[in-house]
């Protein structure tokens, strides 16, 4: 491990960096059932297409972590991004209604927009242009990356990841239905039968949340990874006793047998060129260019974001192996399209465990063995509780937030384009277009106040292209 990872040069251990891995798998682990249910409308378009999804989604995520861990040795995982995912869901349905095929058809069409995305973004990170990117967005804005990413994982923590379903409809979250009504009665009538289970989460992500900051007081670096078991024994228990109702039920009747078959049947290497090219090849130039510029930029906010609270920047604000993180960003969604699910991206749950004490490869090793595994035992990741993982984001989302000290508050040419990323970072759900933003914000000003010398050239290319991408419409 030693020979493989320089441990000792990381300043870390293999316990720490397997107990980070396993937290950072904790806290990602909805993604396993949660993206191929987008992908596939819950399951309304085929239990095949959806095994098929499932299979790849665990897949293609220990592809492209396997890949960061040799190639780059940086504590980064990977799995489909969120927002990506549900954009390729409409891609698919867009092609459907375009041409009158079936959701699978389409489905087909659409991977092989992932394998261009794929393809470009090797070539770009083998070239060094994603690389010269990153190096072009001013030191400033890069220093605002991490508190924004913090405040997006506090959202994240507080609002959305708790999301419960009652006869009332829903979803319900913690923070707008719960901590954001007017009286606990007014929560009650709004959540009916919900209510009880939301009080549940909310005690569970606050207990959680308190014994994370505990034992990270007196030390301890397995304090996130114990904070999370602890919290969902909370949920568990609270459950059984409050609910009435058995936390391992769906233990009892799931399927352990890995579907290869459907996966094979349905998105392994089914690339489907023909329907693709009936859209018409300036859609597909369109649509592969706002994927490609999605994801570019959600990878570089969370690397360079992660990468600062972690200690890794250098003065420069650049991140060491950087060429080799995004070569593997690249190669895990060139994986995704051939196995069979959308973009493949570098997760902000990343920093849960960094926060944990995880600082090289083995790190990233220790999530994709759990993804990998989860092909088997899928069924037991899906029994954590998001409670407990809400704790570990909010908690890591915090400490985030001590990059403000790094900010400039006296300089509002600096400070105003951070701060719209802080806002539009957790509004939007978008790290890419929070740093659209900023970028935008960041070259204007200096347009108009006499500074535009002193912006790249490739600053302004990029200005430019979130402008259109924002504002143009096709």
């Amino acid at each position: 491990m030693e020979k493989l990872f320089k441990l000792k040069q990381h300043g870390t251990t293999v316990r720490t960096e397997i107990l980070a891995g396993v937290t950072t798998f904790m806290t990602m682990a909805y993604i396993i059932a949660l993206n191929p249910n987008l992908l596939t409308n819950f399951g309304a378009n085929g239990q095949d297409l959806w095994n098929g999804a499932f299979m790849a989604t665990c897949i293609a995520s220990a592809v492209g972590m396997f890949v960061m861990a040799f190639l780059a040795n940086l504590p980064f995982a990977m799995a489909p991004g969120m927002g990506l995912n549900t954009f390729f869901a409409l891609v698919v349905a867009e092609i459907a209604g375009l041409t009158g095929l079936t959701y699978l058809k389409s489905y087909q069409a659409a991977l092989c927009i992932m394998l261009i995305e794929g393809i470009v973004f090797v070539i770009l990170s083998v070239l060094s242009v994603r690389e010269k990117i990153v190096d072009a967005i001013p030191l400033s804005i890069r220093m605002g990356f991490s508190p924004a990413i913090g405040i997006m994982l506090m959202n994240i923590g507080l609002g959305s990841n708790v999301s419960i379903y009652s006869e009332n409809g829903g979803p319900f979250y913690a923070l707008s239905d719960f901590f954001g009504s007017l009286t606990p009665r007014v929560a009650k009538d709004a959540m009916g039968s919900g209510y009880a289970i939301m009080v549940l989460s909310v005690i569970t992500m606050f207990t959680g949340l308190l014994v994370i900051v505990i034992l990270s007081k007196k030390g301890l670096k397995s304090a996130v990874l114990l904070g999370m078991l602890l919290a969902s024994i909370v949920y568990w228990v609270g459950q059984a006793i409050f609910l009435h109702t058995n936390p391992f039920e769906s233990l009892a009747t799931a399927n352990w047998i890995p579907p290869f078959s459907d996966m094979a049947a349905t998105t392994l290497f089914k690339f489907d060129f023909g329907t693709l090219i009936s859209i018409g090849w300036f859609t597909v130039i369109t649509l592969v260019l706002t994927f490609v510029m999605i994801d570019m930029f959600d990878t570089i906010g969370t690397f360079v974001g992660t990468a600062q609270r972690a200690g890794m920047l250098d003065d420069n604000g650049k991140m060491p192996k950087m060429k080799e993180a995004l070569l593997s960003d690249a190669i895990g969604t060139v994986a995704g399209a051939c196995t069979g699910t959308s973009t493949v991206t570098t997760f902000i749950e990343s920093a849960s465990g960094i926060g944990a004490g995880g600082r090289t490869g083995l790190t990233t090793l220790t999530t994709g063995i759990l993804f990998l595994a989860c092909i088997f035992i899928a069924p037991l990741a899906s029994i954590i509780p998001a409670p407990a993982t809400s704790a570990a984001l909010i908690y890591v989302g915090v400490l985030m937030l001590q990059g403000l000290k790094k900010i400039n508050f006296d300089n509002i040419e600096e400070f105003l384009p951070v701060a719209i990323m802080l806002i539009a970072m957790p509004i939007s759900g978008s790290i890419g277009h929070a740093i659209g933003l900023g970028l935008i914000t960041y070259t204007i000003l200096a347009l108009f106040t006499g500074k535009a010398k002193q912006v790249s050239v490739l600053t302004y290319i990029v200005s430019i292209l979130f402008l259109i991408k924002f504002f143009y419409v096709g």
